[in-house]
């Protein structure tokens, strides 16, 4: 017979899915208060490092995890979201979208990392973190697409709402890559202290 262990989430976990919380409200407003770091008025963050960062250290469960509470604060008024914003406003709003996204972009990169088994290869952590951005950028620029068009009332091609992410991709995809290069150390340090996986007992 084969029993399958509730997961549990112990003290070093909650600090370290606290601390992605953390680091994405400081990832989202490091560049709010620097003009020249914005793009048609919107600041270049560093959140989807964090995002994709939070899935390949934590993995899909924790890192979900990080990503759903640093957005519940934000929705709860604390001014966590890009340019100090806080609220329901700006998950309705155009960007609103990204915000939803670093929940499977963390999933989905820490999925791939687990599939490894607990030893994962740097190309296992590549591959992983450009899946995440993958995620938060279809997800994001779609859910821009329509906001624009259905609910905001905004006149937006398709092929132009990619073309004004094409201004923040290079960043993010510099940002990918210098995450998947120092996660490997990083991971094993972090999961000698923390439980990803489900266990299983046979008895």
């Amino acid at each position: 017979m084969t029993t399958i262990s509730k997961p549990r989430i112990r003290a070093i976990e909650i600090t370290y899915v606290g601390m992605f919380a953390a680091l994405m409200a400081i990832g989202a407003n490091i560049t709010s208060m620097v003009p020249f770091l914005q793009v048609a008025g919107v600041p270049l963050t560093m959140q989807t490092f964090f995002a994709v960062l939070a899935g390949l250290l934590l993995g899909s469960r924790l890192g979900a995890i990080s990503m759903s509470i640093y957005m519940l604060i934000g929705i709860a008024g604390a001014p966590v979201f890009s340019g100090f914003e806080a609220g329901i406003a700006p998950i309705i709003g155009s960007t609103g979208g990204f915000i939803l996204s670093f929940i499977p972009t963390a999933y989905f990169a820490g999925k791939i990392v687990e599939y490894a088994k607990g030893n994962p290869t740097l190309s296992t952590f590549m591959l992983a973190a450009f899946v995440g951005l993958f995620m938060n950028y279809f997800i994001g620029t779609n859910y821009m697409y329509f906001a624009l068009n259905f609910w905001l009332e905004v006149k937006m091609s398709y092929g132009a709402a990619w073309a004004v992410m094409a201004w923040f991709i290079v960043k993010d995809l510099a940002f990918t890559v210098f995450a998947a290069c120092i996660s490997p150390r990083i991971y094993r340090a972090v999961t000698k202290g923390s439980v990803i996986h489900v266990s299983t007992k046979a008895s």
